[in-house]
């Protein structure tokens, strides 16, 4: 990635200064900028290899030479190599391609679990707003909020280093999509998009990333921020995405509340995305059986994206978003 300018975004209708849900409000903003310093720092120290992709074209970087042809600019004509060798050969050059990111937010029914976690009392008095980090930024009250937190910072950080930034839902099928964009000022427009998601259905995983390949005619990075609670399972979509040449970059979001549900005794359980029930009456046993199931589907997913060679995160809904951008920047799977 390439450095950008350092010019502040102004806030735009719906921006920071009319934020209502907390989520991407003046605190936020700034943290957004810090994470750009971070970001150009880490890529200045790296010693790794470019994602930007070079072809030939009207560059300044020569490239190679080719044999002249009928209706070439006479003006790439090498006169050198004709008066050396008595040759027609036209000089080629290096032109850089933008690179493309593409997040893919999953806008399933499961990443809205949390929602209502503020306690009754709490809710009738009006005491909806958590308590703030300190930094002044409210933590995320459910996966996909998160997500959306998430999301609008690593485009950011894609905006400000002068890359193409791209949206995109998806549940059973693909959602909305907001086209790729360049430039910090874009952000506002991610920030309404991301508050518009509208959650609901069921994850059909494989079905979402064929549709977004079919879609998007240019390759690039695509940040995948999901819990991966796909009916149809998810290596079949993370292999498509990577036998299409795209860069597939897992984030995978996961809630305390459901590593550590507080029920005990008779309950009926309702899958939040196919309305299935099921009694059973929970005990310790039973809850120590399901954290180590949840810890295998987790160990599973890690371990296939390290086997595919694709960037691999676990995070949870509580942890505060910048910790974990600068943890990947760190890690270098988004910048590499």
């Amino acid at each position: 990635m390439t450095s950008g300018g350092t010019a502040k975004p102004r806030p735009s209708s719906g921006a920071a200064a009319g934020d209502t849900d907390g989520l991407f409000d003046d605190a936020f903003l700034k943290r957004l900028e810090y994470l750009d310093i971070v970001s150009k720092k880490a890529a200045a120290s790296a010693e790794r290899g470019e994602r930007r992709s070079k072809k030939l074209g009207a560059g300044l970087e020569f490239a190679d030479h080719r044999r002249y042809s009928p209706g070439d600019d006479f003006k790439h004509i090498d006169w050198n190599v004709y008066a050396r060798l008595g040759k027609l050969l036209v000089r080629q050059y290096e032109e850089e391609e933008d690179l493309f990111i593409y997040v893919l937010v999953d806008a399933s029914a499961s990443m809205a679990v949390g929602r209502d976690a503020v306690p009754v009392k709490a809710r009738a008095r009006g005491e909806v707003v958590p308590q703030k980090d300190q930094h002044g930024v409210s933590p995320a009250r459910t996966k996909l909020d998160q997500a959306r937190r998430l999301a609008a910072a690593l485009a950011y950080i894609a905006l400000a280093s002068l890359d193409r930034a791209s949206l995109v839902t998806f549940s059973e099928k693909l959602g909305q999509r907001l086209m790729p964009a360049r430039g910090k000022a874009q952000i506002f427009r991610i920030f309404d998009f991301l508050r518009n998601v509208q959650v609901g259905g069921r994850t059909s995983f494989e079905d979402a990333m064929r549709a977004f390949v079919h879609e998007t005619k240019r390759r690039g990075v695509v940040v995948v921020l999901s819990d991966f609670y796909a009916q149809d399972g998810w290596e079949a979509g993370l292999n498509y995405l990577r036998y299409n040449r795209f860069e597939p970059v897992v984030i995978q979001l996961v809630d305390l509340r459901e590593l550590e549900p507080n029920l005990r005794g008779d309950i009926l359980l309702v899958d939040v995305e196919t309305q299935e029930t099921k009694e059973m009456t929970l005990t310790p046993k039973l809850l120590d059986k399901y954290r180590a199931a949840h810890a295998q589907f987790c160990g599973e997913l890690e371990t296939f994206c390290k086997g595919s060679q694709i960037a691999y995160y676990k995070t949870t809904v509580q942890a505060p978003f910048d910790e974990v951008v600068m943890s990947i920047l760190r890690a270098g799977g988004f910048l590499a």
